[in-house]
């Protein structure tokens, strides 16, 4: 490891595009939501979906006069819908190789660190029994800023009581990769929704892709 790198002591994982390739199901469940409140979904809609939270989302679809209540009613119906789209294709959505690779790295402590409502991260970990493996969950709705500010990443690393430095994270989105590195954290870049993600260390197309233990074995050869 090159004397100017700090030692890499936790992973950081998104979840929406990391842990699940789910983004397909959110432009359908907006898609759908949308029509039945008399909006059409342009792609130019969806693009700007993307590493977004819910309360930034609403407003940008259903209306800037929304109140906070009636933003938050929208959020989660939506939600509940994604859910009900989800369920059934759950095992086949998990990003490949993602179970293989935590298994393999049992020992590092791990977070989810999204953007992602509280009742998605928590129908996600538990119905694909993923979450013997986070020690740490951060969600949108327990910072002030969401991605692309930094705030999840850096309560992420504090509730794992790790520098930012010796964190890496895991996204896909442009909003994620900067806000990792607003946190002081290498990124490695999944490419389920962006082909480029400026600023990431590495890219892999999935967790069975050898370029994340290529990069890890070579920058950081004391993680195995």
């Amino acid at each position: 490891m090159p004397e100017n790198i700090p030692e890499i002591r936790a992973f950081l994982f998104d979840m929406d595009g990391v842990i699940v390739d789910s983004n397909p199901l959110h432009r359908e469940a907006w898609a759908e939501y949308n029509r039945r409140h008399g909006v059409e979904t342009t792609e130019a809609m969806q693009q700007r979906m993307y590493g977004k939270r819910n309360d930034m989302i609403v407003r940008d679809y259903l209306g800037a006069h929304l109140t906070d209540a009636e933003v938050f009613a929208h959020g989660a119906a939506k939600e509940k819908l994604y859910r009900e789209l989800l369920a059934p294709r759950l095992p086949e959505t998990l990003v490949p190789g993602l179970v293989a690779f935590l298994e393999r790295h049992s020992e590092m402590p791990k977070a989810v660190a999204t953007n992602a409502e509280p009742a998605n991260v928590d129908f996600v970990l538990r119905a694909a029994g993923l979450d013997r493996f986070f020690r740490v969950t951060v969600d949108g709705m327990q910072v002030a800023n969401p991605k692309p500010h930094p705030d999840v990443y850096l309560r992420a690393a504090e509730l794992l009581g790790m520098p930012p430095a010796n964190c890496v994270v895991f996204e896909d989105s442009h909003g994620g990769v900067a806000a990792g590195l607003a946190a002081g954290m290498r990124v490695i870049g999944i490419t389920t929704t962006y082909a480029a993600l400026p600023g990431a260390s590495v890219l892999a197309r999935d967790f069975n892709d050898p370029a994340i233990e290529d990069w890890l074995a070579k920058e950081l050869p004391t993680v195995r």
